[in-house]
């Protein structure tokens, strides 16, 4: 079992654990616009030698946010993708995320999920499919 089919697994598990199962979209496509960027910073990602994750953060129609995971080449545990997409959406749009939306390219870790929360994001996609993972919750 690869390592991507290890988290794939681990999220599904989470998701039905938590009483909120992942629901796969037919994606629009600006949803598929969306995770086809996610996946281009995961790309990024892995081109600059960092672990195979990428996010990005949408307000309506447009990406405010990019985030390839940099875990390895910052040396900093907490620079998982989607924290990245958030921190670099708040410094375009101030702290709080209100509206916005998260396409990453595997279920967010709970970490990750609670930073979306703490920044009011207001709904969360990943996968290849965009499966909707709801309104992110703390812990």
């Amino acid at each position: 079992m690869t390592s991507f089919d290890r988290r794939a697994l681990l999220a599904a598990l989470s998701c039905a654990a938590l009483g909120h199962p992942a629901r796969a979209l037919a994606a629009t496509p600006d949803q598929r616009r969306f995770i086809d960027a996610a996946f281009a910073m995961k790309r990024e990602a892995e081109r600059a030698g960092d672990q195979a994750y990428g996010a990005v953060i949408v307000r309506g129609e447009t990406i405010v946010g990019w985030g390839p995971s940099r875990v390895i080449v910052n040396k900093d545990s907490s620079a998982h993708a989607e924290r990245e997409a958030i921190r670099d959406a708040r410094k375009r749009l101030g702290n709080v995320l209100s509206g916005c939306e998260m396409y990453s390219t595997s279920r967010p870790c709970a970490a990750c999920e609670a930073a979306a929360a703490d920044a009011d994001i207001a709904r969360m996609f990943f996968g290849a499919d965009a499966s909707d993972a709801g309104r992110p919750r703390r812990g």
